[in-house]
């Protein structure tokens, strides 16, 4: 199932990020962080696990923007929210239990099993943009790959309403490389702007590039959406 900041901050970063732009289950993989930064939600008991130990497991929805939180179901109970810039990080118990994002009346699930001392992440963005109708002007990021000395990426704008609209905002994305002088692994962050005339019932296609530092062995996160307006 399938953003410039401190250095000590993109270097913790760098550990973390996966080269390429296709958010997966990743069993060994962390995104963004959560709302609470540096802490983790205790998932409450579920009748799926009567073990003691627990397990982590972060819900990811990077690649799909939408106007509001999104719920985060576990085993039938409401256990947070989650957004394209926030993930969200639990401990659960060991065993196997049912993960879902809901958005609107639009719930997608999958089932997980939880180990003791192993990371288990899960991103819902493919299944959300398949199967939630958008019913308010958005955009999102459909897909991204690097080219070059810098990123491509690809921002699909919809606009359900019934008059012409304007979009504006930023694309973001944290990265790391090897400096090709000193051979020192760097982070840092690529940032650029747009402004989008989308008009009634209209979905369309754009592209847009983030330069990136020219180094070595580079690796990226998924790339966000900040700042969307709607004028």
């Amino acid at each position: 199932m399938k953003p410039a900041v401190p250095f000590a901050l993109f270097t913790a970063l760098g550990l973390i990020l996966a080269t390429g732009c296709v958010a997966t289950t990743d069993k060994n993989m962390v995104n963004a962080s959560s709302d609470t930064k540096d802490s983790v939600i205790p998932a409450p008991a579920t009748p799926n696990s009567t073990s003691p130990l627990q397990g982590s497991l972060v819900v990811s929805v990077a690649g799909f923007s939408y106007p509001e939180n999104l719920s985060v179901i576990l085993d039938n109970l409401t256990v947070g929210t989650v957004n394209p810039t926030s993930s969200l990080y639990l401990m659960a118990p060991e065993g196997n239990h049912a993960i879902g994002v809901c958005a609107d009346f639009v719930c997608v699930q999958e089932n997980v099993t939880i180990r003791f001392g192993k990371y288990v992440t899960i991103d819902f963005s493919e299944r959300l943009r398949n199967d939630v109708v958008i019913k308010q002007p958005t955009a999102r990021i459909l897909e991204c790959h690097k080219n070059g000395d810098h990123l491509s990426v690809m921002i699909e704008f919809i606009n359900p309403s019934k008059k012409d609209l304007q979009m504006a905002g930023a694309v973001s994305c944290g990265y790391d490389y090897i400096d090709r002088r000193s051979g020192a692994k760097l982070g840092d962050s690529a940032r650029s702007t747009f402004v989008q005339k989308v008009n009634a019932g209209q979905r369309i296609t754009q592209g847009l590039d983030l330069n990136l530092v020219n180094g070595n062995s580079l690796g990226y996160g998924f790339p966000v959406i900040e700042e969307l307006k709607v004028l």
